[in-house]
């Protein structure tokens, strides 16, 4: 698999920047899940697990607790739609 790009939708860039504001330390495991992500979309840091239901085709790794990155993997990017909570769409 080649470099991939990332992508934001316009409400995870929004919720990055929220957290840029309020939680720099949760910028920097975020900044690592992406990176990671990059290497090792399906497995790695995070515990990755496809998603089901209304987000199948997606998967989640764990930011912490309360927080999941939500993204996609297509054969050029990781396109990130939720950087806060659990699942929604």
């Amino acid at each position: 698999m080649n470099k991939l790009n990332i992508v934001f939708t316009a409400d995870a860039w929004e919720e990055y920047l929220e957290w840029k504001k309020a939680n720099r330390s949760m910028v920097k495991r975020i900044d690592k899940l992406i990176s990671d992500t990059i290497r090792h979309p399906f497995s790695g840091l995070g515990k990755p697990e496809p998603l089901q239901h209304d987000l199948q085709g997606f998967w989640s790794k764990k930011i912490n607790d309360e927080h999941r990155m939500v993204y996609a993997v297509t054969e050029t990017a990781i396109q990130i739609i939720q950087l806060k909570y659990h699942y929604h769409k």
